[in-house]
């Protein structure tokens, strides 16, 4: 008797463990809301901020000099600054304002219309020409936000939700500039790269604001702080970007659209909020228009421009 032995190929192996990965990264995102939840209640948002950064980017920097690694070219430094602008300054500390007073549970609704935003950025940086459902689904999903916004808000945004859409719309700028500097170095490389740059202003802002008594607060707050300086602001980008890389841009990104349903689970647990039917009503409508808007402009993408080579 002979047996057969199915030999999964490498290709697909690659596949599957950059799903895997960007499983990881998307996990790690999901939490950044109920940690810095957490950090808010004992260190100011402009310290959390500061801090973040400023530990990130000398954890980069040791990696970078470690590695070897050679400065980015000139070209793209004007691309990178508007990158770190948007994701190491600006929006933390949107997402820290926010995160004072309202739940990270609300803030996962609001935050899951981000991918929208991002590719509506990366529409305009391109001059891209999207079907006609991308921008009904894209619109559909910003309204149903906005709705669920002041339907919490008894019919007015609340200075936490400004915060938040604030926090979207630099994000969005952010990452779409972020995306296409992975065209020409690995997107671990590109995040760390960012938060060097930031240090000069990262470092001096950490000193000034940093709380006296930082090591005597409570155990929560500086385990959020750990998590969303540490995992937020670096680790998660080296599991997603890698996922992307090895996975595929097109199947990969999909797993972001549970990123809302894994926040609302550790706001649950960490935060002990209450996950009501109307929020994970709300959020998956929004999810859906942003699976929508993603696969139609994928779709149109292909349509257009001829296949990459594989890497």
């Amino acid at each position: 008797m002979s047996s057969t032995t199915h030999v999964m190929p490498s290709h697909d192996r690659r596949e599957q463990f950059g799903l895997l990965l960007g499983f990881v990264g998307m996990a790690i995102f999901g939490g950044t809301l109920p940690a810095t939840r957490l950090a808010v209640s004992a260190i100011d948002p402009v310290a959390l901020t500061a801090l973040r950064a400023a530990i990130a980017g000398l954890c980069s920097l040791a990696l970078l000099i470690a590695l070897r690694r050679p400065l980015p070219p000139r070209a793209l430094w004007p691309q990178i600054v508007i990158a770190m602008i948007c994701v190491v300054i600006l929006f933390p500390l949107f997402m820290a304002q926010g995160m004072q007073t309202v739940d990270a549970s609300h803030g996962g609704v609001v935050l899951g219309v981000l991918p929208i935003a991002t590719a509506l950025i990366a529409v305009a940086i391109t001059h891209e020409r999207p079907r006609p459902l991308f921008w009904i689904a894209s619109l559909t999903g910003a309204a149903l936000v906005i709705a669920f916004a002041l339907r919490d808000g008894g019919g007015t945004l609340s200075t936490g939700d400004l915060f938040l859409f604030a926090a979207v719309a630099v994000a969005a700028i952010g990452y779409a500039f972020s995306g296409r500097l992975t065209a020409g170095m690995p997107g671990w490389e590109v995040i760390s790269w960012i938060l060097v740059i930031a240090l000069p202003i990262s470092i001096p802002a950490a000193l000034l604001t940093m709380p006296a008594d930082i090591l005597q607060l409570p155990a929560k707050p500086l385990l959020g702080l750990v998590y969303v300086t540490l995992f937020s602001q670096w680790i998660g980008f080296f599991a997603w970007n890698a996922g992307l890389a090895m996975g595929g841009i097109a199947r990969v990104s999909q797993v972001q659209l549970l990123q809302p349903f894994i926040t609302f689970a550790l706001a649950s647990y960490f935060n002990g909020e209450t996950i009501t039917w109307q929020i994970l009503a709300f959020a998956a409508a929004v999810v859906a228009t942003v699976a929508i808007s993603t696969r139609t402009r994928a779709q149109k993408a292909l349509a257009t421009r001829p296949p990459l080579a594989p890497d």
